[in-house]
């Protein structure tokens, strides 16, 4: 008994522990954007890597996604006699909910792991015991345009998977069923208020800055995290911790968001 009461102690203690540095890292990141000078092509040439060249799998996704919704929406709203209404259950589908969550989840999947492993290999390396030994903060050199652009960047994919998926609802509405065109768009239009793309546009700005932070965090912070280390396989370790935490951390700001702008 006393030793279940010790690793519950033991775990707890860790918890508060990496919740705090984590909290730390964040107050250092945001505080490091406002130091000036303010360079502005590390922001350009992160906002290429995490943005633009996630681009085609946004593309792909979003429009594979509003296809799935176009098909499974037009075979249940049928049994009411309300195809008519594709177009609204499409649109607020993408707008309110998938939209902001899958195109997070796959900017993880694709740029988030990319940093965890690029922070985790400069720790192995000590290219960041480099930086602070030449008195460079790699706050402001390394993370501070990251987050920048993660929370430029996302909305804007939001919106393009946004619209992508959109019209393969329609490909599926209107192609393959024979949905009148006129109805897909005026039930997107007449449903569609500014309160739904106001939600999509924040849960997008909280997911990129939830990101940036905590796939960096890990990444940096590899040598003081149990379940990673120093090697290769610290690395890994570390990179799929971050991206798992990311990927769940969406997911419950995506319902906490939700629950308070409904």
């Amino acid at each position: 008994m006393f030793a279940l009461f010790e690793k519950i102690g033991y775990e707890t203690l860790w918890f508060l522990e990496s919740s705090g540095r984590m909290g730390l890292f964040l107050v250092r990141a945001v505080r490091s954007i406002f130091k000036p000078p303010f360079k502005f092509r590390p922001v350009v040439r992160q906002m290429h890597f995490i943005g633009a060249r996630s681009a085609f799998v946004i593309l792909f996704t979003g429009l594979f996604t509003g296809m799935v919704l176009g098909l499974q929406g037009y075979y249940t709203l049928r049994k009411f006699g309300s195809e008519g209404f594709l177009g609204s259950a499409v649109a607020l589908s993408l707008i309110r909910e998938l939209g902001p969550v899958l195109t997070a989840l796959m900017v993880i999947g694709r740029a988030g792991s990319a940093i965890s492993a690029e922070m985790g290999i400069m720790r192995n390396t000590e290219q960041i015991d480099a930086l602070e030994c030449m008195a460079v903060d790699p706050f402001r050199y390394l993370i501070a345009p990251k987050l920048l652009a993660g929370i430029l960047v996302m909305p804007l994919l939001t919106a393009i998977f946004d619209v992508i998926g959109i019209f393969g609802g329609y490909l599926v509405g209107v192609g393959m069923f024979g949905i009148n065109p006129g109805a897909y768009l005026q039930g997107m239009y007449a449903s569609v208020v500014w309160a739904d793309v106001e939600m999509g546009l924040i849960k997008s700005l909280v997911f990129g800055l939830l990101m940036v932070w905590i796939t960096a965090c890990k990444g940096y912070n590899l040598h003081l995290d149990r379940s990673g280390g120093f090697g290769a396989e610290g690395v890994s370790r570390t990179t799929t911790d971050a991206v798992v935490l990311s990927s769940v951390s969406v997911l419950v700001w995506d319902y906490l968001i939700s629950a308070l702008l409904i």
